[in-house]
């Protein structure tokens, strides 16, 4: 003998239905964004190369650098040149420099982009302060490096392929250190 579901039955494991399937949309909608933006670019993201471009061309591009501060963040935070003129495809290696004002350690993290936004898909960075946290002991100054190309395929495009100019912008935030972060965690209970 089949058991038939009730309409309100039908009703609940169709409302269930839908409440898991966003709540699982939702989670995953944090990791596909990162990936969306890091693969075409979005929102001025900029890429990540091993090694520098194999091809220069003659035409010359100019990065601005640009810092800003969190204001809960006590640090001076600056660029060490103000603009590069660079060949596309030529590797550019620019300075930031970072002072802890505080009488604490502190752990910050920058975060980046580049204008116009379409640019980011052309940005490569090879090595950058932006990949790791960084802890400054109280009144310490580092000087931190970036080195990055213009990708060639920039002229190719028709959307960006007018480009010559380029903001890189880093903004810096306090984190907690990842390890103090695991040193406070609560160890696990083995038995």
């Amino acid at each position: 003998m089949s058991r038939r579901m009730s309409p309100e039955g039908k009703t609940v494991t169709a409302l269930v239905a839908v409440v898991l399937t966003m709540g699982a949309l939702a989670w995953a909608a944090v990791p596909f964004y990162d990936w969306f933006c890091r693969v075409t670019g979005y929102g001025g993201t900029t890429q990540v190369s091993q090694t520098g471009s194999d091809t220069v061309l003659d035409e010359v591009i100019r990065v601005r650098f640009d810092a800003n501060v969190d204001p809960n963040l006590d640090w001076t935070f600056r660029p060490m040149q103000t603009s590069m003129e660079l060949k596309i495809g030529e590797t550019g290696l620019a300075f930031y420099e970072a002072v802890n004002n505080s009488d604490v350690a502190v752990t910050g993290t920058a975060s980046y982009n580049v204008a116009p936004e379409v640019a980011g898909y052309y940005f490569d960075k090879i090595e950058c302060f932006c990949f790791t946290e960084q802890t400054l002991q109280p009144g310490e100054r580092i000087e931190m490096p970036v080195s990055f190309f213009v990708d060639p395929e920039l002229v190719g495009d028709r959307d960006a392929s007018w480009i010559r100019d380029i903001t890189l912008s880093y903004t810096f935030h306090r984190t907690e250190p990842k390890q103090a972060a695991l040193d406070a965690a609560p160890a696990a209970n083995v038995n």
